[in-house]
């Protein structure tokens, strides 16, 4: 078979390791000459502008995950008539292990993280593999019992096969809409988690979400909902416990009770045990839960004010998600914005004022009821001293990306908890 692999990155080099593996032809092409100049040797590497021509003779097209299904190679490619997969389709069409697959605009990885810690503490072998790092296609034939698969939206848009025996898709709103062009176009390709599951599978979803409900309705599955405020049939909060499914947990053993982590750890745990997990190790992975650097991080608290960096809320949804954890807030929003509306963030009931900074930071700042905008992060967190007070908590949550300022949103966060503790005297 003759394959096409378009980008030689992470995903593109595991797949082409997997196809080399089992003895294909490939050929791969980057846009960055520089990316194929290693593979040149023995292999068919072309860097450059594209050429419709790379698409003769070849019998299959594996796209990596950034490239846009609008763009002109997989444009081509479809209207060639030659089939187009993902590396995520490629990689699971040779699995014949039990997978979990995770996805959500939010919260996919401490979801696909935690189910395998639970699956690894039971005694099972059990890796995350997919967006979270390694590739799918790396995990084929490393001798593992059990997978949970961090699937994108790019990687899930063109699957064919793929049949995860538990699946996660838990929260949905819109993003990545200069890849998929409209939020319907990005729901539909969040719900193929579920094309191929039939009722002997389960399908977890946050109840609370809309976009969720919307994307799980019609699915073959059995539905198994979890809420961050109340006892679904997934699991939830109820009597000072933490319910996943029948395994409770009591709420003063977790590090954070806040809702949107309730909801990952019940449906990290629904899909642990479906592949296995005990119940203890269940509870007890969820009791030794930290969240992760950047979302939802307490920097710290002086004279009644808490300062949080969720840094990683890099759209609205998870923007508003923080929002509304705390009861009155100073919000410092703004970025680089994605093709999203990033404005209502400013208008929610609990916001007492909002400093905006980076690109999108006028747009965010013309819906907010009171507030400033700023030319930096430093500005920033002097203005939120200035006008918080005792009850107040200043939440980093910009609701955009951070290229505009910064190379990543960890690289943003750690500015932002550097300038708080060094003007708190910590």
């Amino acid at each position: 078979m003759r394959v096409l692999v378009l980008g030689a990155a992470v995903s593109g080099r595991a797949a082409l390791r997997l196809l080399e593996r089992e003895g294909h032809q490939v050929v791969v092409h980057d846009v960055d000459a520089d990316a194929v100049t290693d593979l040149a040797d023995g292999r068919t590497a072309v860097g450059g502008a594209w050429d419709p021509a790379l698409l003769e003779g070849v019998d299959l097209v594996v796209p990596s995950p950034g490239i846009p299904e609008h763009a002109a190679p997989i444009r081509d490619a479809l209207a060639a008539g030659r089939p187009v997969v993902s590396e995520l389709e490629l990689a699971s069409a040779r699995l014949t292990i039990p997978i979990a697959a995770v996805t959500a605009t939010n919260d996919k990885t401490t979801v696909t993280g935690l189910a395998a810690g639970m699956l690894a503490s039971s005694g099972v072998k059990a890796a995350a593999v997919g967006n979270i790092g390694e590739p799918l296609s790396d995990a084929v034939g490393a001798g593992w019992e059990r997978l949970v698969v961090e699937a994108s939206s790019f990687q899930l848009r063109f699957i064919d096969g793929f049949h995860p025996r538990a699946a996660v898709l838990l929260n949905v709103a819109p993003d990545h809409l200069d890849w998929h062009g409209t939020f319907a176009a990005y729901r539909d390709a969040k719900a193929r988690i579920h094309e191929n599951q039939t009722s002997d599978d389960v399908l977890v979803f946050d109840e609370d979400d809309e976009g969720a409900r919307a994307a799980v309705a019609g699915a073959a599955s059995r539905l198994l909902p979890v809420s961050g405020t109340r006892r679904a049939a997934g699991g939830g909060p109820a009597g000072g416990k933490l319910w996943i499914r029948d395994v409770a947990v009591d709420l003063g053993s977790l590090a954070t009770t806040d809702p949107a982590f309730l909801v990952d750890l019940a449906a990290a745990g629904v899909i642990a045990g479906e592949l296995g997990a005990s119940a203890d190790a269940i509870a007890g992975t969820a009791a030794g839960f930290v969240p992760g650097r950047h979302r939802r991080e307490v920097v710290g608290s002086w004279d009644g004010v808490a300062w949080i960096d969720d840094s990683k809320a890099t759209n609205p949804h998870a923007a508003l998600a923080a929002v509304r954890a705390y009861p009155s807030v100073v919000l410092i929003a703004g970025g680089r914005n994605k093709g999203l509306e990033v404005a209502p963030i400013a208008a929610e009931p609990s916001i007492r004022f909002v400093i905006t900074l980076g690109e999108e930071g006028p747009a965010i700042q013309e819906a907010a009821r009171e507030g400033v905008a700023v030319a930096d992060m430093a500005e920033a967190v002097t203005v939120a001293d200035e006008v918080a007070g005792p009850g107040d908590t200043v939440l980093l949550a910009p609701g955009c990306a951070s290229f505009d300022m910064y190379d990543s949103y960890g690289e943003r966060g750690d500015h932002f908890a550097a300038l708080v503790r060094k003007r708190k005297g910590s």
